[in-house]
């Protein structure tokens, strides 16, 4: 475990269409986050919508996609992300999750 994101966390405008739908639905990107890890879309895309446990689900999201892809880190870490930026953090997620190899955000 010793990669990085592909991505920086202010990163955002790397895909301008994950930017956009982040912004103005996050429940929905934190949803195919989930989804793209194991969880359901939906009960974690309303999980979201819940004040505090929105923080846990996105800290549980968060950590499985550094551990499939190897990426360095840590909870204290994850937590900082989350709190001080969440649109950046949710978007660095959907982008590395897209990423080469990765799955997009659209159904399939």
């Amino acid at each position: 475990m010793g990669s990085e994101w592909q991505h920086g966390l202010f990163g955002c405008f790397d895909n301008f269409g994950i930017c956009i739908i982040s912004y103005f639905v996050p429940c929905y990107t934190f949803g195919k986050n989930s989804e793209a890890v194991g969880d359901s879309c939906l009960l974690c895309g309303l999980a979201y919508l819940v004040p505090l446990l929105n923080i846990f689900a996105a800290l549980q999201v968060r950590g499985k996609i550094r551990d499939q892809k190897g990426i360095s880190g840590g909870c204290l870490s994850d937590f900082l992300y989350i709190i001080c930026c969440p649109c950046c953090a949710l978007i660095q997620e959907a982008q590395e999750i897209q990423g080469p190899g990765g799955m997009s955000m659209a159904r399939q």
